[in-house]
């Protein structure tokens, strides 16, 4: 498994495979070709069904600045991943000065078409979640303590950026009013949530908590706004929410929450290694799905959990997010994207205490479901892999009342 410090990045919303990943590509490419008078960017698959709403042409046309670009939006799909992109350098006379192809794998994350392995280095000899608890319990070890062995005591520095940066983008996402861009005119709920928030009782108190610290996350990012990748930008909001929410509650030290989010960036890396965190490629299983995996765990450790009951938050997390399919509306990350992660904030912590209430044994590990979103995400029709082209991106309407099935 790669570093932490792969998974959790910053960088513009608001989709890491959409906008950080092209625009980082876009970057490496104009370094490369200083001297080309122009240059084609021709995005395919997912990328170019639903990168307008994506502000992908918005992110390789930044990436590439001073350099003129044209953006072609091609109906072909690449080999080997849905989120495929070509880039082209030509001279003032239109000679073609260099190409790369590549795909963006998700989470920010790059490869090049047709060669093999990943864009950065193993830092793991553990790559699944049966080795990491093998490795933790022969040592008496919390999990956490994995990835100070394997990353340094640097790591904290990172982590300790991330978390700084999630709560700056809490912070932005809660004193924002008005609507979002993109044509839905979708209104922004954070602030309101979290006003209403503090009049409830405190069962309803913390649902709303919550959501507003979910929400506003997701909505900063959905106005590309820059925040971390928890493991993607499209399911930023999850583990934010919930870290946001515990310290509050237990007035927790940074360094405990730094631990927990070292913990649940091992449960994101399981995935990310032996699956996918690409909602083109998986749905949005991969995503929402992997944020409400790691926000169990890291809700898990800050609760006092076992190691083996860390693993049962985790897939309990997961296992309950299988099938969930990507179908943003007009290929906006907005709806569903933004309440998904409100939902799997409020999810992800009953994960967490369903686990504490056992003694962590269960019958499904958290590798089998894995393994199960993988073979449950290629099964799924591309229609609901982030195409914008099946379910609630297909029976919208545009009505501003209710939502209309298109005739058969």
């Amino acid at each position: 498994m790669q570093s932490l410090r792969e998974l959790y990045r910053y960088g513009m919303g608001p989709s890491s495979s959409h906008t950080m990943g092209p625009r980082r590509a876009a970057e490496a490419f104009r370094k490369k070709y200083p001297q080309a008078a122009k240059v084609l960017v021709t995005l395919y698959g997912s990328l170019s069904l639903t990168g307008r709403g994506h502000l992908t042409d918005q992110a390789v046309t930044q990436g590439l600045l001073p350099l003129p670009c044209e953006v072609i939006w091609s109906t072909e799909t690449l080999r080997d991943h849905p989120n495929g992109m070509r880039f082209e350098a030509l001279s003032l006379a239109g000679d073609c000065l260099g190409v790369w192809t590549g795909l963006s794998v998700g989470g920010g994350e790059l490869r090049e078409l047709g060669v093999p392995g990943r864009e950065f280095p193993s830092r793991y000899p553990q790559t699944t979640m049966e080795e990491i608890l093998h490795w933790a319990t022969t040592r008496g070890n919390p999990i956490w303590a994995l990835a100070e062995a394997q990353e340094g005591s640097d790591l904290w520095d990172h982590l300790g950026f991330v978390w700084i940066k999630m709560q700056e983008a809490v912070a932005a996402g809660l004193d924002a009013e008005g609507s979002l861009p993109g044509g839905l005119n979708l209104q922004r709920k954070a602030r309101g949530f979290l006003t209403r928030a503090k009049q409830l009782r405190r069962s309803a108190g913390r649902t709303g908590l919550l959501s507003a610290y979910a929400l506003a996350v997701s909505e900063h990012n959905a106005a590309g706004g820059y925040v971390i990748t928890a493991p993607t930008c499209g399911s930023c909001g999850v583990l934010p929410a919930v870290l946001m929410y515990l310290r509050r509650e237990l007035s927790l030290e940074e360094d405990y929450v730094l631990r927990a989010l070292a913990t649940a960036g091992l449960v994101g890396n399981i995935v990310k290694h032996n699956a996918s965190i690409s909602g083109a490629e998986v749905g949005c299983q991969g995503e929402v799905g992997v944020a409400c995996a790691m926000a169990a765990a890291g809700a898990a450790q800050l609760l006092g959990g076992s190691p083996h009951q860390i693993e049962y938050a985790a897939e309990i997390g997961l296992e309950h997010h299988l099938g969930l399919t990507c179908d943003p509306i007009l290929g906006l990350v907005q709806v569903p994207c933004i309440e998904r992660n409100a939902f799997a904030a409020i999810r992800a912590l009953a994960a967490a205490e369903f686990a504490l209430l056992s003694d962590g044994r269960h019958l499904i590990s958290f590798d089998q479901v894995v393994e199960a979103m993988q073979l449950t995400g290629h099964d799924l029709p591309s229609l609901y892999r982030e195409t914008a082209q099946g379910g609630l991106a297909k029976v919208y309407t545009g009505s501003s009342t209710r939502l209309q099935r298109h005739s058969p």
